[in-house]
């Protein structure tokens, strides 16, 4: 199968300024959803014993962990309802709904009463509030992975669609510079008292103003020009799990490709910190602040990625990133659990990142790549959330479980089997940087009458376009 694909002449500079405008708005808002689901993980050396009375840390800190993982159930039911909605009403009005779930959640983490105020009647509310974010982030993903790739230009789209997790690693960085600030303002015992809390206040607030923001967003083209309504061949299948399964293999290709990609990127972002703290003995600001530079350097090297790849094509990424997530895991992670100082943590730290980036950079464009317009967002969300809510959301406590055990090795070869797993797909797959997204991209390859066309419309053999 051929990789070239029809150069597209360059767009109008009106053209370049309504994309660019698309892309920081639905960036911001993915910043903002990601910083109310990740700072749970920041603060949760903080409040972890606010809600589970206990004298031991690390049961503590599972039980939070545990939550953080049931949050995850939730993503593959918000994945298919705000997936569904996104195929049928709009990508749009999908990024709405799910920053106003998000806000509500954030609130409800914010006013929850701790053990002593309520028992377990806290932990309940944490619990509930977690369920709607997994909903709410389920969703997201979905249609900010959709609407970045479809918003961009075709020969951009993963340079466009990097920007899903430049804006993830920035909601997270957000979490960690406030963490930091308060780590260097308030003392520890006020931290785990009330100090907590401050963080998702500010969510629901940051919340509220993307909600407005995402207002003003325009309706990607792919979406506009499909049919509805009475001119549409079928169009109560858009979005159904019917339609789906039409796809499942392409769906099964999400969920392959996303099992090592999940469990890297949390055990290198989330669980670090608690890792450093843990096993390498390290102080909590000084492992802190060893996420969050790692964190800032990892969120720079998306767009470089993103635009390799639309150069020399996605697979050869997502291969470098596996090889190395497979071979490199256990060696880099034995090396951080004995780190003694600040740089030799971040160097083993932005080695992992460096590694992650060949899934993370362009992981959102693969996956729209493969769907039609008509069930892309709940193609890219429901095969994704599953996987997320198996691996991604359990790395972590799979990781404490290990440790409580006396085993923690083995979470080293968990994840480096993972990866594994996600290599043989790679190699089995075909690239999908050159698939037409749209029905004016799939005639400019059939009109092109070039071997460019033909793997254009070879391409959407694969991955119809409706």
């Amino acid at each position: 199968m051929s990789s070239s694909a029809v150069v597209p002449a360059p767009p109008p500079a009106d053209e370049r300024r309504k994309r660019r405008t698309a892309l920081i708005g639905g960036s911001l808002g993915n910043l903002v959803e990601w910083y109310d689901w990740f700072v749970y993980a920041s603060f949760a050396i903080y409040f972890a014993d606010s809600f589970f009375p206990g004298d031991n840390p690390t049961t503590q800190l599972m039980n939070t962990a545990g939550i953080f993982a049931v949050g995850f159930l939730m993503r593959p039911v918000g994945g298919w309802i705000l997936g569904r909605a996104a195929d049928r009403h709009g990508r749009k009005s999908a990024l709405t709904l799910t920053v106003t779930m998000m806000s509500v959640a954030a609130l409800l983490i914010a006013v929850a009463p701790t053990y002593e105020q309520a028992g377990y009647f806290g932990a309940l509310v944490l619990l509930l509030a977690r369920l709607l974010q997994g909903m709410s982030i389920g969703g997201e993903y979905a249609a900010s992975a959709t609407y970045l790739t479809e918003v961009s230009a075709r020969n951009r789209r993963g340079l466009g669609s990097s920007f899903q997790y430049v804006s993830m690693t920035c909601g997270q960085l957000l979490g960690l510079g406030i963490l930091i600030t308060m780590q260097h303002t308030l003392t520890t015992a006020q931290l785990e008292s009330w100090g907590w809390r401050i963080p998702f206040v500010l969510g629901a607030l940051f919340a509220v103003v993307v909600f407005w923001l995402r207002r003003r967003l325009q309706e990607t083209d792919a979406f506009k020009e499909e049919p509805s309504g009475e001119e549409a061949h079928d169009d109560s299948a858009r979005g159904s799990l019917k339609a789906l399964w039409e796809h499942r293999r392409q769906a099964g290709l999400v969920m392959a490709l996303t099992l090592g990609g999940t469990v890297a990127y949390y055990t290198y972002t989330t669980y670090l910190t608690k890792y450093l703290v843990g096993s390498a003995g390290m102080a909590k600001t000084t492992a802190t602040l060893v996420s969050f530079t790692a964190l800032t350097l990892f969120a720079v090297l998306q767009p470089f990625a993103g635009m390799l790849s639309d150069r020399i094509g996605r697979r050869p990424l997502l291969i470098t990133f596996a090889v190395g997530c497979t071979v490199g895991t256990y060696p880099i992670m034995t090396a951080l659990g004995s780190v003694s100082s600040y740089w030799s943590a971040l160097g083993l730290s932005l080695l992992a990142l460096v590694i992650v980036t060949g899934y993370t950079s362009i992981n959102a464009a693969v996956k729209a790549e493969l769907f039609p317009t008509r069930v892309r967002a709940l193609g890219v969300a429901l095969p994704y959330a599953v996987a997320n809510a198996l691996f991604g959301g359990t790395a972590e406590y799979v990781a404490l479980w290990f440790k409580s055990n006396g085993r923690e090795t083995m979470f080293f070869w968990y994840v480096s089997g993972c990866a594994l797993i996600s290599l043989v797909t790679y190699v089995l797959m075909p690239d999908t940087r050159n698939t037409a997204l749209s029905r004016a991209e799939a005639e400019a390859d059939a009109g092109a009458g070039t071997e460019a066309g033909a793997a254009g419309r070879e391409r959407t053999a694969t991955a119809p376009v409706s």
